[in-house]
């Protein structure tokens, strides 16, 4: 039960700190306890009086315990928050055949190849994320299926479309991917449409890099024209954000494309995206999405969607707006309350409209705040089927040393100046008080002003008219951790997610343990469903005198006990039976106490933040 809990908090985790899926990261942290149980890297034991103390009063297992799962813990940490090597460092730990496991790079490709080349190919691949070593050995201009909807394929264009400045922002790029991203942007882009091509180099160190890259420049510009591909070079590294800043700085074109530097263009995907803005410069365009599999080099199919974001403000991906799919018509534009991450604009209006917000840092909702600011002043964000561009999911990447920590600043920021009083709601998400919280998000003064300026409408209006599917919680009166005054170095928490029964388990303070209090009295608890389309909100149950979580929705049609009331520092007593969620000593539990419905005993709970007056 330790370890399958464990192994919950750890996939938590991964998915905090890297932003792969869940499904992901519960295969690597399975390859995880698997490597670390099985000749991962040894710890001394500590040993000492403390160690013979717990033996003697009957804890010394569980601590023993405790210490194998931070171990587990650090190595997770270790592997997902791994900044690349610098070239020439040796990417192989001490066990080759644990680190094949680890990336999964050869799940699907390199059976053929002999001890040497798996060593230098998983080296590269640790580097980059992806696998340039295949890369290395495919052409930069390779065809790709064209995956654009048939009409596409009869549209017309004006004449007299803009010209556009593509501009590709990378730090340690394998160099392969990033000729394969210009050579198709060259390959696919009418000429007469391109007029340049910026590389915004954010202070890399690969060697590949600095001896090869010029020279290619160089040679391009010989056959295009002088300036016709211009390099930016930071003298230290500022992050994706800024560095698209400093690319849009360096552009002349009347439009600018702001790309990772590992996508490949499909034909046609500029003329579409041109004439939108040509038609309206207040557009904020996307191309559709399709996958670069990051192993095989595969392009796959990715459905049409919009493009939103959680309450973290996580990008991710949306069907579609009802009112797309009655036109019947899927080589519409489609509208999108907010953008992934590359997109095009005009020019001089992403400059009207404030650029991206370089008080936040590295990545991580600049591209929601884009959306949300351009939609609150006065334009408009959509995707267009027409246009297509693959794109490589990394594995990791390369921004990621304390990624949690810049994401969630940012997203604090954004809440802040344009969410009014919808900003309790990504202080819920991220679990962090509305007032106080400690975190430095900087000055955003200028921000504000830039909202007033504009005379941007609310984020009421946002929702209303842009993202009606995002779910709401204006009715949550409190939230945070939940402790009991039995034990407050333990919190409520979710537990496995296949038992829907609630444990008390040691404090961490991530997503299984986020509890929301609601003035129907209603106790959520763990992730809240982003969009009304996921409605899997779970809530605490009396179940036969059983504390069970279920389905809110579910539990509430059943007509099943799922109301409770609770005052700070009081019980927490269930309308309906009388009973109270309670704590009892149990010696078959983790940690000597189980959670029950029971007779009330005057047990005292509390939690984290109010936001006001709980219910009665």
């Amino acid at each position: 039960m330790l370890c399958t809990r464990r192994t919950k908090t750890l996939v938590s985790t991964c998915v905090i700190l890297s932003g792969m899926t869940n499904i992901v990261c519960l295969l690597y942290v399975g390859w995880i306890t698997n490597y670390v149980a099985n000749g991962g890297p040894k710890v001394a034991e500590s040993g000492g009086e403390a160690d013979r103390k717990l033996e003697e009063d009957g804890k010394g297992e569980t601590w023993k315990i405790m210490k194998r799962l931070d171990r587990l813990e650090s190595v997770v940490n270790e592997h997902i928050k791994e900044t690349p090597q610098k070239d020439g460092e040796d990417a192989l730990s001490s066990s080759d055949s644990a680190t094949d496991h680890a990336s999964s790079l050869f799940k699907h490709w390199g059976h053929d190849l002999g001890p040497e080349s798996r060593r230098v190919a998983l080296k590269k691949f640790r580097y980059h994320g992806y696998n340039s070593y295949f890369s290395d050995r495919i052409s930069l201009t390779r065809p790709i299926p064209d995956l654009r909807p048939d009409g596409c394929r009869n549209m017309s264009y004006s004449s007299d479309l803009p010209q556009l400045s593509v501009i590709f922002i990378f730090v340690n790029e394998a160099l392969s991917v990033l000729l394969r991203s210009i050579h198709t942007a060259i390959q696919r882009t009418p000429s007469h449409l391109l007029k340049e091509i910026i590389l915004v180099d954010d202070h890399s160190s690969s060697l590949e890099l600095k001896e090869h890259l010029q020279s290619f420049v160089e040679e391009t510009n010989s056959q295009h024209g002088p300036g016709f591909i211009k390099v930016v070079h930071h003298d230290k590294q500022e992050g994706l954000i800024r560095s698209r800043v400093s690319g849009w700085r360096a552009a002349s074109a009347p439009v600018v494309a702001l790309f990772d530097a590992h996508v490949e263009f499909n034909i046609g995907w500029a003329e579409p995206i041109l004439q939108r803005i040509k038609e309206d410069r207040t557009r904020v365009v996307s191309p559709s999405f399709d996958n670069i599999k990051y192993d095989t080099f595969e392009i796959e199919e990715y459905p049409l969607s919009a493009q939103g974001f959680d309450w973290e403000l996580w990008c991710r991906y949306l069907n579609p707006p009802k009112s797309w799919w009655t036109q019947r018509n899927n080589t519409a534009p489609i509208r999108s309350p907010a953008l992934i991450g590359c997109f095009v604009v005009d020019r001089k209006y992403f400059e009207e409209i404030g650029l991206l917000d370089e008080g936040m840092e590295i990545y991580g909702g600049e591209n929601v705040e884009l959306g949300i600011r351009v939609w609150q002043c006065g334009g408009s964000v959509e995707v267009l089927p027409c246009s297509r561009i693959a794109h490589i999911e990394r594995a990791h990447k390369p921004y990621t040393e304390n990624l949690t920590a810049h994401v969630r600043r940012n997203a604090l920021r954004v809440a802040e100046v344009w969410m009014d009083q919808y900003k309790s709601h990504v202080y819920m998400a991220w679990n962090v008080p509305l007032q106080n919280s400690g975190i430095n998000i900087g000055d955003i003064s200028e921000r504000k002003a830039l909202r007033s300026r504009l005379q941007c409408r609310s984020f009421s209006w946002f929702l209303s008219n842009i993202y009606p599917e995002l779910r709401s919680y204006s009715n949550t009166v409190a939230y945070g951790v939940l402790k009991n005054s039995l034990r407050d170095d333990l919190c409520l928490d979710q537990g496995p997610d296949s038992d829907n029964v609630p444990i008390m388990y040691l404090c961490h303070g991530m997503t299984p343990q986020n509890v929301y209090y609601t003035s129907s009295q209603q106790l959520h608890l763990g992730v809240l469903s982003p969009t009304i389309d996921d409605d899997d909100n779970k809530c605490l149950v009396d179940v036969n005198s059983r504390p069970r979580l279920l389905e809110c929705s579910y539990a509430a049609t059943k007509h099943m006990k799922l109301t409770w009331t609770f005052t700070q520092g009081g019980s927490i007593q269930n309308a309906e039976s009388q009973r109270c969620l309670e704590l009892v000593q149990s010696r078959q539990a983790e940690f000597g106490f189980q959670l029950a419905i029971q007779d009330c005993t005057s047990q005292k709970w509390t939690i984290t933040n109010i936001l006001t007056v709980l219910p009665q």
